[in-house]
C-alpha cells in the first residue's frame, strides 16, 4: 500500500451534455486492473452500439503504471488523449471513462473535438465527485481507567481519528493516523500518558474524504 494520499472518483456515474447538436455521454467507473477497465469499455460499446463513437481513457495503479487512450474513429488525438489529460491533471488513479458521442450533424473540427471531449470529462468529474484516499495506520493505546478523561479529550481535539473505545479490565483506544505521521503520533501518545500506556501498531486502512478543487 502506498503511503501517499491519492485521488479517484467518488462514485461510478454518467454525465450528459449536448454540444453543437451532438450528444456526449461520459461514463465513469472505478477499476483496479486493465481487465476491469477493458470490460467496462466493451460493456459501454455494447450498450451504445449505435453511437458514432465510444472513446475511452484510463489511469490505473499506484504509480499510474497503466494508461491508455482510444479515439474510436475520431481524428487521431482529438478524443482519447484530451480525456486522458483531464484525468492526469486531476491526479486521478484507478479511473476509466468512456465518452459516447451521437453525432448531431455539425462537424466540430479538431479543436472543437478536443474541447468537447475534454470538457465533457472535466464537467462529468465535477458531477460524480472526487475523493482523496488517505492511507491510515491503525494504533491501539491501552490505559488504566484513571487516564480515560484526559486521553479521550486530547484525542478528540487532535487531528487523529478515534475509531473506538473498548472497556474491559483496562481501556483500549483504537486510533487511526496518517501513515506518514505514525512515528510522531506514537511519540505524542507516549508523552500524553507519561509512558504508562500500552501502544501497539495494527494494520493499515484507506479512508476517503470529499475533495473540492
Amino acid at each position: 500500500m502506498s503511503t501517499e494520499p491519492n485521488y479517484t472518483i467518488k462514485q461510478d456515474g454518467e454525465y450528459e451534455v449536448v454540444i453543437q447538436k451532438s450528444k456526449f455521454i461520459a461514463h465513469f467507473k472505478r477499476v483496479t486492473s486493465e481487465d476491469e477497465a477493458q470490460a467496462f469499455i466493451q460493456a459501454i460499446k455494447k450498450a451504445h452500439w449505435n453511437a458514432n463513437h465510444n472513446c475511452s481513457a484510463y489511469i490505473i495503479g499506484e504509480r499510474n503504471e497503466f494508461q491508455k487512450a482510444n479515439d474510436d474513429g475520431e481524428p487521431s488525438g482529438t478524443a482519447g488523449l484530451p480525456m486522458l489529460e483531464v484525468l492526469r491533471k486531476r491526479d486521478l488513479k484507478d479511473t476509466v471513462v468512456v465518452v459516447t458521442r451521437y453525432f448531431g450533424g455539425i462537424k466540430l473540427g479538431g479543436g472543437g473535438l478536443i474541447r468537447a471531449y475534454g470538457g465533457t470529462v472535466s464537467e462529468g468529474l465535477d458531477a460524480v465527485g472526487i475523493v482523496e484516499r488517505i492511507p491510515m495506520q491503525r494504533l491501539t493505546l491501552t490505559v488504566d481507567y484513571g487516564w480515560i478523561g484526559k486521553v479521550e479529550n486530547e484525542l478528540r481535539q487532535s487531528s487523529y481519528l478515534l475509531d473506538d473505545i473498548v472497556y474491559a479490565d483496562t481501556v483500549t483506544f483504537h486510533i487511526s493516523v496518517p501513515v506518514e505521521e505514525t512515528e510522531a503520533a506514537l511519540a505524542w501518545l507516549v508523552d500524553l500518558t507519561n509512558g504508562q500506556g500500552g501502544l501497539e501498531t495494527q494494520d493499515q486502512r484507506i479512508i476517503e474524504r470529499d475533495f473540492v478543487r
